[in-house]
């Protein structure tokens, strides 16, 4: 088969009306979907009504998404670079040209540092086994996600406690009593399934405690707010703790019986008092102690979620697993009203999805990052990705030479991206893989444009949950410009390698038959409904079906890994200095209508898009003579100054500033999200390469910034 031919796809333009099932492309959830098409256009998108967890409902991005599609600002063939990196000088390339040009330099690297020195890195998720499979295919054991400046704390310390993910840990909202929330902005940061249960089960009644420095519109739902100092929750939960094992508000059957390690939870917390706390959290030990009675006569209903914005500083590892202990404490997993553990196919009888990485033999090399050997609380399986550059940068352990980023946009994601440039300099081949124009793409050496995820189909998925399920996102429409799967992609470059027995496919769906082998499901019944569930209703398993994949078979206090790293279970709080006059602690998050760095662009989303303004309590305020509306300075230590307005409000806490994420973009071609707001990831001045040891996260949010009234208040040029 010729490269320059599209690959087989069933019929997309076919005339007359169909529902295609699918999966929303408009950021990393990928709720399912139904696409209407008609005459081989698409006319319609709406949430998968055969689930009724999301119904027909999308949120502003998906909705967006016949905009995306229908907008020209994004690649549309592939693109090799003729000047400097980052100059934005391009070449238009065939597919043939551009794939043989990176499997050029892809032998290279094998010649100078083997096989090893190639490595990629995608935005994790329900599709990877694919992405994993093309890297170990190629011999590499440097596959990457984006987890350092997103859940990687939180999934190592799950991994660390419970010898699984807290992706496994699904709360039963519609029993739930109690949720605990910190930072998890539900309301806007939002799944729609979660935000629709969640409001739900507000309605009903449950109550939620919501803590974060800064009041998001989750705690204009809660039923408290506790408005903590910038990254101290390690000692708000240290106290929690102290106070439930002082009153012994904790499930005393369950921790018998499934908790090793009580000892050490107790001498950790012996002095950590809710009078100790409150110096550092500002939290009213008053209150401390009002919410500890509520939740003893909640339990096992009430549910603490370890988190995603606790996962971006130097402790935020130990605010996760001091949330995962409070939930062990409460007794709550595999309990009406707590944490239902995610199901695999086998606990129904079932046979799950074969893996395409099976069809690969196992590469021995080290991890360039030393995840699961020299840091056996970092899981091999996501990477700790700030690591990859530090070895590009220094050849230590060993050297990088070809980093591919897929739907991955680190310039944007990871903190310095000045910092990070000068890393990926000394990259021979920088390839993105994408359906947009990302600032790493910008930098890169090749461009391929991948199909959009209503022009392409993607393997077959299959999701733990109460009940597990098959999940498909298929094929609505033909590509509008010269684009590709990355199934086709991938396929493409092994076959260039002489690697291709591991995606050795002619048609997305002769890989969706090798996915389904022995599972009693067919292609036809996906597509039927898009989803395939493997059970008729969700059982609960009994106490003595509980299993923990530690090597004690318990949740681990004494964390086996933690031990074997060398690392300190529960250390001491650590408390950050608080910063003074012209210097804040900078924070930042997302609206309901962005995700991350990919949405400023899209044209309705654009028009949505809230004015990025800077968050500053007013008591900081005055003093720097900064009224609400006025333009700002703000500064990280580097030479990047990002002018903003400020929006003066005591719903921050005083010793930090806050801003959107996602803004501050420097492509030329995307000209509705160019130059449009401040760059917070470029404020991080010298972050790069600061992580939270025991869980490898990005220490985002001890970045300290200088806020300056702007001496000129007009609208920037």
């Amino acid at each position: 088969m010729s490269t320059t031919m599209a690959p087989n796809v069933k019929a997309v333009s076919s005339p007359g009306k169909r529902t295609v099932y699918s999966m929303c492309g408009m950021c990393a959830v990928r709720c399912p979907m139904e696409v209407k098409v008609e005459d081989g256009r698409v006319t319609w998108l709406q949430g998968n009504t055969h689930d009724k967890a999301i119904g027909a409902s999308l949120c502003a991005k998906g909705a967006a998404g016949l905009a995306f599609e229908a907008d020209d600002q994004r690649p549309q063939t592939p693109l090799i670079r003729s000047g400097p990196r980052g100059s934005g000088q391009w070449r238009r390339a065939s597919w043939d040209e551009a794939l043989d040009h990176i499997a050029d330099k892809l032998k290279d690297t094998v010649e100078t540092f083997g096989p090893r020195g190639i490595a990629l890195s995608d935005r994790g998720g329900f599709f990877n086994d694919l992405a994993r499979t093309f890297v170990k295919a190629l011999g590499s054991p440097n596959y990457f996600n984006h987890d350092v400046t997103c859940g990687g704390n939180v999934h190592n310390a799950a991994r660390a406690t419970f010898g699984f993910s807290h992706a496994a840990l699904v709360p039963d909202f519609e029993r739930t009593k109690h949720l605990v929330l910190y930072g998890r902005n539900i309301v806007e940061s939002l799944m729609v399934k979660e935000v629709k249960a969640f409001m739900t089960a507000m309605s009903r009644g449950m109550r939620c405690t919501y803590i974060d420095p800064r009041a998001s519109a989750t705690a204009a739902k809660a039923t408290r707010f506790w408005q903590v100092r910038p990254n101290s929750d390690y000692a708000l939960n240290l106290a929690l703790i102290h106070e439930v094992l002082q009153k012994e508000a904790y499930d005393k059957d369950f921790v018998e019986r499934f908790v090793s390690g009580m000892d050490v939870l107790r001498e950790a917390v012996k002095d950590t008092t809710p009078e100790w706390q409150e110096a550092h959290t500002g939290v009213p030990a008053g209150e401390l102690r009002e919410f500890v009675a509520e939740i003893a006569g909640q339990r096992p209903g009430v549910v603490f979620n370890p988190g995603w914005m606790t996962a971006r500083h130097k402790q935020s590892f130990h605010v996760s697993r001091t949330a995962l202990i409070l939930n062990a404490l409460m007794g709550n997993l595999e309990t009406p009203g707590g944490f239902i553990i995610g199901k695999r196919p086998v606990f129904y009888g079932r046979k799950g999805l074969k893996p395409l990485a099976e069809r690969v033999p196992a590469v021995a090399e080290p991890r360039v990052d030393g995840a699961g050997t020299t840091h056996p609380t970092w899981d091999p399986a996501i990477g700790a990705l700030h690591q990859l550059f530090a070895a590009a940068e220094t050849g230590q352990p060993y050297g990088i030479g070809a980093y591919i980023a897929y739907r991955h946009d680190p310039v944007t994601a990871l903190p310095d991206a000045e910092a990070l440039k000068r890393a990926m300099d000394k990259l021979n081949l920088i390839v993105s893989i994408d359906v947009r124009y990302s600032e790493t793409g910008w930098y890169s050496d090749v461009i391929l444009p991948e199909s959009t995820y209503l022009e392409r189909a993607n393997i077959l998925a299959q999701l733990p949950g109460p009940v597990p399920v098959f999940v498909m996102r298929d094929q609505a429409i033909a590509p509008r410009f010269d684009s590709r799967p990355a199934w086709w992609i991938f396929r493409e470059i092994l076959r260039r390698m002489g690697r291709m027995e591991a995606l050795d496919f002619e048609t997305i769906e002769e890989i969706w038959n090798y996915q389904l082998e022995g599972t009693g499901v067919t292609v036809d019944d996906m597509r039927e409904a898009g989803i395939v569930r493997l059970a008729d209703a969700p059982r609960l398993g009994t106490r003595d079906e509980l299993k923990f994949f530690t090597p004690s078979g318990k949740i681990e206090i004494d964390s086996a890994l933690m031990a074997k790293a060398g690392l300190p279970f529960l250390p001491p709080y650590q408390p950050n200095t608080a910063p003074g006059g012209d210097r804040f602690t900078l924070l930042f998050g997302r609206p309901p209508t962005l995700a991350h760095g990919q949405s400023l662009n899209n044209p309705l989303l654009r028009e949505a898009a809230p004015e990025q303004r800077l968050w500053i309590h007013p008591e900081r305020a005055s003093p720097l003579g900064i009224r609400d509306g006025d333009w700002v300075e703000v500064s990280g230590g580097g030479s990047y100054v990002g002018r903003l307005r400020a929006f003066v409000t005591k719903w921050i806490h005083a010793e930090a500033v806050f801003m959107l994420h996602g803004y501050g973009a420097t492509v030329p071609l995307a000209t509705r999200a160019l130059g449009v707001g401040v760059a917070d990831q470029r404020l991080q001045h010298g972050k790069l390469y600061e992580f939270d040891p025991a869980g490898a996260g990005n220490a985002l949010t001890e970045t300290t910034v200088r806020v300056q009234r702007a001496a000129m208040q007009g609208v920037p040029a």
